[in-house]
């Protein structure tokens, strides 16, 4: 009987899989289990298994695990016009109550203040996404060309995008806007660099 209570035991645990390879606390003690509540001890899998060392991500093949320039233009253009959109729509909104102070609170008032309001978003969100496109498109010319990505395909974006936007200008525009653009692309990739040069400034002085 005894035996055969044994036997049957075993067949239930094999069932429902508690009669596989068993692991005592001892055992478990030593596994790491960041983030996760203790296992049972009848739990018929390693452990080991469990813990994740590698990325929760398969990138494919050859692929970054940052966005290149032309995944990047999309987002780029699309906020620059929304973000001239609602520049533009404040700047109306001032502009239409400082040309209507004098007039009282009524429909055309309010029709011209509308209209001041649509103009000026529309020219805001087109320049800016004018510039945005511009300044996409030679990034990832540049991108393409050198076949590398730093903070001088910013620049060199940056500094002709201001070039061609103000090539109506003759030569006095075209200069002041490469300067205009060389200077905030610069100051750009100043910004995103400055933790680094941050800490080699300090290794220097140690």
């Amino acid at each position: 009987m005894e035996g055969g209570g044994n036997s049957k035991g075993t067949g239930l645990g094999g069932l429902f899989g508690a009669g596989g390879l068993g692991y005592s606390h001892a055992d478990l003690a030593g596994v790491p289990l960041t983030g996760m509540s203790p296992l049972s001890p009848y739990l018929s899998l390693d452990p080991k298994y469990l813990v994740q060392d590698t990325d929760e991500f398969i990138l494919p093949t050859g692929a970054n695990k940052t966005r290149g320039r032309f995944e990047l233009a999309f987002f780029t253009i699309g906020g620059c016009c929304m973000t001239g959109a609602a520049f533009g729509a404040l700047n109306g909104l001032r502009l239409g109550l400082k040309e209507t102070q004098n007039m009282a609170w009524s429909k055309p008032r309010n029709v011209q203040i509308l209209n001041m309001v649509t103009r000026q978003g529309a020219l805001w969100a087109n320049t800016l996404g004018s510039l945005a496109l511009l300044y996409s498109a030679f990034g990832v010319i540049i991108e393409k060309t050198r076949g590398a990505e730093d903070d001088l395909n910013t620049i060199a974006a940056g500094t002709l995008t201001g070039m061609l936007y103000k090539s109506t200008g003759g030569v006095r525009g075209i200069a002041r806007g490469g300067i205009a653009g060389l200077t905030l692309t610069g100051l750009y990739a100043l910004y995103n660099n400055w933790e680094h040069m941050k800490g080699s400034l300090a290794r220097q002085s140690l």
